[in-house]
């Protein structure tokens, strides 16, 4: 056991966890009796500002726009205020109300010492009255600062490889509101003199004005090429191009709807060429991860680096063991062994939970051989201030048991006394092939049950087979046999039936294995058994789909 400097898990998203997030009263942390107006940007949580994750981690109230992507919100701090003060829909005058009541609670929040964080889509400044919250603040001396965000005019039309601007097509660019604050139409005549691009907010549901009003007193040519991107940066993601006079008939269509950005010019003929978002393989397939919450985060990151968006619905919940006096006992006895060996990430957690509680640290293991299932499970491990000696190539109990055997150290051991000493510290129902090989070696294995895993509620069932009815779920991740035993157990009868409908991928042989005797069809098994590794196996299988068709015609 080697010990390393403690740091945060590199697995997680850097949110949300106490390794991340700053103390209170540490530098940089939200100061009671400030609101911070941040800028949540376009859509992608990974778009989000260092500095808007630093106050949201800190801050006692979050207040947030409903369109804010859910996955900021699991950096909030445990114990924060959290509610949405989203205002959506046509009536003016019932959301110029609700804007009255947010600029009034924020200053009374503010009054109140509180430190509070104003999450808003996009930038503050930028048409989302982040102007006229801070005018409220300043009116009632409320001490406030504002943290920029991507706004959507270039995020949007980024992810859409559109070039706002082009020292060969446009050196302009202009940024309007479809709408004033009255609810009347943009003033098109202001725009008759420029030549840039332009970027129309707001404007989807007047979009058949927004273009008369463009072609008539603003003098666009018709033929103008044109755009309209709707969930910009977000697996759900949608472009429509055409000529502007053509624009309203398209995106109708297309079924096109708000939120969306409309650009006019000619940049946007780049598209053909800068378009990479949604060529991604996993550009618009919607993912379920079927991991605890705090495990899910990482996996859901990952899933929408590559253009996907994760659902996140977990068929497992983990419990406390079912003898916490065993736990106890073994962290108390960790120097009399002489290996430890841990076989999943949640055996880490727990087995490290009863450590702290303990006071105890890495110190406590001695001279103990750590040895970890894979890189997932050694992540959690170096996480915690320690890196495993033993990690075998594939990630199976059979790997592991040949690895521990074959250790220089243990094979010494075992040669010098009849017995070594190994615990394994793991869920309350796993598979026994690691634990039956080593005593079948002349190893002394203590078993301790950590945690136990059980089924996810009725509530989570209902929640399941709703997606799978709508066909909300394009693809779900089996991460281990006990998933799909869980999955399996949680749609009951019929299971493989419901679960024929959607692309089932496997992170190896075992899982698959067990997936196949459960009566599901296996579309994909990863190479490498990692979460990386599943999916790039999903990569390569979407890709191949996508190029099938090319190929067919060639």
């Amino acid at each position: 056991m080697t010990a390393l400097p403690g740091r945060h898990d590199p697995s997680d998203e850097g949110r949300g966890t106490a390794a991340a997030r700053p103390a209170a009263g540490a530098p940089g942390a939200a100061r009671p009796g400030v609101v911070y107006l941040v800028g949540a940007g376009p859509g992608d949580p990974g778009l989000f500002t260092q500095r808007g994750a630093e106050l949201l981690a800190t801050a006692d109230v979050v207040l947030h726009d409903e369109l804010v992507h859910t996955a900021l919100l699991d950096g909030v701090r445990e114990g924060a205020e959290v509610r949405s003060v989203g205002k959506r829909g046509g009536d003016r005058v019932v959301k110029d109300a609700k804007q009255a009541e947010i600029d009034a609670e924020l200053v009374a929040l503010g009054l109140a010492g509180r430190s509070v964080v104003r999450l808003k889509g996009g930038d503050p400044f930028l048409f989302g009255r982040g102007s006229e919250e801070a005018e409220a603040l300043a009116r009632a001396g409320v001490p406030f600062e504002v943290v920029p965000g991507v706004c959507s005019p270039l995020g949007a039309t980024a992810y859409a490889g559109i070039s706002l601007t082009h020292r060969n097509i446009a050196s302009s660019v202009m940024i309007v509101s479809g709408v004033t604050r009255a609810g009347k139409g943009f003033d098109w005549s202001e725009l008759a003199s420029v030549r840039g691009t332009i970027c129309v907010l707001m404007g989807m549901q007047a979009l058949d004005a927004v273009v008369a009003g463009l072609t008539g007193p603003g003098r666009r040519d018709p033929a103008t090429p044109a755009a309209a991107i709707q969930w910009g940066t977000r697996a759900d993601q949608r472009v429509v191009t055409s000529r502007l006079d053509e624009l309203p008939r398209r995106a109708r269509e297309a079924g096109l709807q708000s939120p969306a950005v409309i650009v006019v010019g000619a940049v946007t003929r780049l598209r053909e060429a800068l378009r990479w978002f949604d060529r991604k393989p996993l550009f618009g397939k919607r993912v379920l991860v079927t991991r605890p919450r705090h495990q899910a985060r990482s996996t859901s990151r990952l899933i929408r680096l590559r253009g996907g968006e994760a659902v996140e619905l977990a068929t497992i919940e983990i419990h406390p063991p079912p003898d916490p006096a065993r736990v106890t006992e073994a962290v108390r006895g960790l120097s009399g062994y002489d290996a430890v060996v841990f076989t999943s990430e949640n055996g880490v957690a727990c087995f490290f939970r009863e450590m702290e509680r303990l006071g105890l640290d890495a110190r406590a293991f001695g001279s103990a051989r750590l040895a970890a299932i894979g890189v997932g499970t050694a992540a959690a491990l170096a996480a915690r201030g320690v890196r495993a000696d033993i990690v075998p190539g594939e990630f199976r109990g059979e790997e592991l048991a040949q690895a521990l055997l074959a250790d220089p150290a243990l094979a010494e051991r075992l040669a010098a006394r009849p017995e070594v000493r190994v615990l394994l510290p793991r869920a309350l129902v796993a598979r026994e092939v690691l634990p039956e090989r080593l005593r079948a070696a002349g190893c002394e294995v203590d078993v301790v049950p950590v945690y136990e895993t059980r089924p996810a509620s009725t509530e989570r069932r209902e929640e399941l087979l709703r997606a799978l009815s709508a066909g909300a779920i394009d693809v779900v991740l089996l991460t281990s046999s006990s998933t799909v035993d869980s999955l399996c157990d949680l749609l009951g009868e019929g299971a493989a039936a419901r679960l024929d409908r959607v692309l089932l991928a496997s992170i190896g042989p075992i899982t698959t294995a067990t997936a196949e005797k459960r009566g599901l069809r296996i579309g994909v098994t990863a190479e490498v058994s990692t979460t990386a590794g599943l999916l790039d196996a999903l990569d390569r299988y979407f890709a191949a789909k996508q190029a099938a068709p090319a190929s067919a015609g060639e």
